[in-house]
């Protein structure tokens, strides 16, 4: 991101409050915008550039010109590495990587094979994007990823599996209600498992921390923008097993705010759309139908999911292991990136 740019000037963290929620989600619908995809390798070399003369105070103050240049950093430039997230994996192309896969899961009357291979496809998804949006102070090992590959895909098929082999069995609930919870499997499965997938594709992190950085104030950060010292990265006070904890099972709860719309909205909606004369005379709509439920939901999901909890967060020094205490910064606060 913009703190992996050259220069001695802090850039303003979001045009947004990020205090707030509606903040946060209003600067999370910039970070997943989709149409920051169509920005060219120039396009991004002339955004950096942008920035790092407002960095450089070659630029005066913050424009609309440059708050574009910033949206289109943020959104490719993963926070740790300052690299370009692989173009299916950032969080700008989420909503079209999930579109297939999701409506895939969703479709209606789905075998055992076809079930067994949607929940493969979107947990191969989910451990492809939890990796490239992970906090990279602790990477895994390929052989951590594969193990937690198989053992994500293995959660979720068995319980879309057992699900579905036990719906048609409850025999004391009426046809429409045993319609709709066969409608509401694939959201069991995939909630379950995108929380399982975060922890054991971030497993790593609790086990050996994360960094975690002091709180400047902003006379430091002053400081620090006049002696230089700002061209250099802040220096890490260590890593946190207790702040891992903390980001990885923030994120989980965000992927499961996130799936809880798409994975529940399409489907009712659709139950009744195919009781309509339109749509029963039409069963090839079904299909797009579907795509298009999934894409409207998702659209909208996910910044509200992305910004249920800062990416950047700061929390009190004493709430983490003892060698932090009265390390933090300003108001002995302490931060990390949580990851996406």
């Amino acid at each position: 991101m913009s703190t992996s740019l050259p220069g001695n000037r802090d850039l303003p963290p979001s045009q947004y409050d990020l205090t707030t929620y509606w903040g946060r989600v209003r600067h999370a619908a910039d970070i997943s915008d989709p149409r920051t995809l169509l920005v060219s390798s120039a396009g991004l070399d002339h955004a950096k550039r942008l920035i790092a003369s407002y960095k450089q105070n070659q630029l005066p103050a913050m424009t609309p010109e440059l708050w574009r240049a910033k949206k289109v950093v943020d959104s490719t430039l993963h926070p740790d590495t300052g690299e370009p997230v692989l173009l299916p994996f950032r969080m700008s192309c989420y909503v079209l990587s999930n579109l297939v896969v999701t409506a895939g899961m969703l479709t209606p009357g789905l075998q055992t094979t076809g079930t067994i291979l949607w929940q493969i496809g979107n947990q191969s998804l989910n451990v492809a994007i939890n990796n490239a949006n992970a906090n990279k102070s602790t990477p895994l090992s390929m052989s951590q990823i594969g193990k937690s590959y198989l053992m994500a895909v293995s959660a979720s098929c068995s319980v879309a599996v057992g699900l579905n082999a036990l719906v048609p069995r409850l025999k004391r609930i009426s046809p429409n209600t045993r319609l709709i919870l066969s409608r509401l499997v694939p959201f069991a499965a995939v909630a379950s498992a995108s929380a399982l997938n975060v922890f054991l594709m971030r497993g790593e992190e609790i086990r050996r921390g994360i960094d975690v950085y002091p709180v400047l104030s902003e006379a430091e950060r002053a400081k620090r923008e006049q002696s230089g010292d700002d061209a250099q990265p802040l220096q890490s006070l260590g890593k946190s097993k207790k702040a891992a904890t903390i980001a990885v099972g923030e994120t989980a709860i965000s992927r499961i705010l996130n799936a809880t719309p798409i994975m529940v909205l399409p489907p009712l909606i659709l139950v009744r759309l195919e009781k309509t004369q339109w749509l029963r005379a039409r069963p090839r709509m079904v299909l797009p139908v579907n795509l298009g439920l999934v894409l409207t939901t998702s659209l909208f999901a996910l910044p509200l999911a992305l910004a249920a909890f800062p990416q950047r967060q700061a929390i009190s020094a004493s709430s983490l292991e003892e060698e932090f205490r009265d390390c933090g910064g300003h108001e002995d606060m302490v931060e990390f990136n949580r990851g996406m």
